[in-house]
This record gives structure tokens, sequence and C-alpha cells, in this order.
């Protein structure tokens, strides 16, 4: 990887993975994956649709808010989303509210709020993104390596696979999405040719 060259990263916002990411590439594109924004606010929906069982109206409110600030985060518009999130807590600090999993629901807004607020300069508007063709969201690949992996290191495999191969595999599956696994081959075998047409082999 050259000095100069811009990288693009998509991250959950850990607070390690952002500080690794802007100490070692601060000029680079650094964006908040929606896949984990979206996980966070259907957990929000869920207790909602919950709140809208015990008390209707505010429950109405609730997922009225929530999908308001799902589009304003969609359109990088974090302003809004903050200040809908403030008013999901308002409307969850009602004394006279009986929802059993009120005080869950209150903890997920708090820590909802705190994650947006943190990686706010990580939000940008996903929707314009998506319309140039630019990736938003990590969704396809995390649920590829959970399921493949998940089989291939269950021990009940006839096929399991070693821990050192499996990080051989990623290594090779990494070179691919990178479109360097050609270049690599060229080097390993100098007898390799760019346009797939090895060497002629000996009868």
């Amino acid at each position: 990887m050259q000095a100069n060259q811009q990288i693009f990263f998509l991250s959950d916002g850990a607070d390690n993975l952002r500080d690794l990411q802007f100490g070692m590439y601060p000029e680079s594109t650094h964006v908040l994956d929606w896949f984990h924004i979206t996980m966070r606010l259907t957990v929000l929906m869920q207790y909602a649709r919950g709140l809208l069982v015990s008390d209707p109206e505010a429950g109405s409110k609730v997922l009225a808010l929530l999908e308001s600030i799902k589009r304003y985060l969609w359109h990088g518009n974090v302003v809004a989303a903050l200040e809908h999130i403030d008013n999901c807590v308002m409307y969850c600090d009602d004394p006279e509210l009986s929802y059993p999993s009120l005080k869950s629901l209150q903890k997920h807004l708090d820590e909802m709020y705190t994650y947006i607020r943190n990686n706010k300069m990580m939000i940008p508007n996903y929707g314009e993104m998506r319309r140039y063709g630019e990736p938003v969201s990590t969704a396809f690949v995390e649920s590829t390596i959970n399921e493949v992996i998940a089989r291939r290191m269950a021990k009940k495999q006839q096929m399991q696979w070693s821990r050192k191969g499996a990080h051989y595999l990623l290594q090779t599956r990494t070179a691919v999405l990178n479109n360097e696994l050609q270049d690599k081959f060229v080097c390993w075998y100098p007898g390799f040719q760019s346009d797939g047409k090895g060497p002629a082999m000996a009868a």
C-alpha cells in the first residue's frame, strides 16, 4: 500500500477501531457502517412495538420518531436525528408508562444517542453515496463470513477448518476482493501471464 493511497474505511464505530483508523490514515474517508446503525434502530423499534401494546399513544409517537431518525441518518442529518432521539427519551420518561421493558428501552435510547454523537463525523449522506454507487454497508460481507466460518469451524463438520487454514483462506479472499491476487501470482510464478494463459506445459 502506497503512503499517499486514498483509503475508504467502513466500520462499526468502535472506539479502538475508529482511533486506529484516524491515527494511521487521517486523510482517508471514514464512514460509519449503515448496517450497524440499522441494527441498533431495529432493536429500538422492537421495543417500541412492545410499548405500542402497553400504551398505544406513546408507542405510536416513539415509532414515528424512530422512522424519522432512520430517514434523517440516511440523509446525513445528524443534528435532527439526535433531537428526535431526545424526544424519544422524553416520551419514555413519563412516570405513568407501565411498559415492562421500559428500562431497557431507555437504556438502548441512551446508547443510541451516545453512539451517533460519538460517530457524527463519520455519518455522511448515505442516500447520495448509494446514488453514486459507493458502498454504505458491510452487511453482505459480515453475514457471509459469519455463516461460512460458523459452518467450517464446527467440530461436527467432516471438512472442519483449522485456524491456520482459515487464516490463509481469509488472506486469499482479501487479495481477490482487492484485485491483488493476479499480481501476487505473477510475483510468485514469473511464467504466469496476466491474460490468464500460463506457460505451455511439456507433454
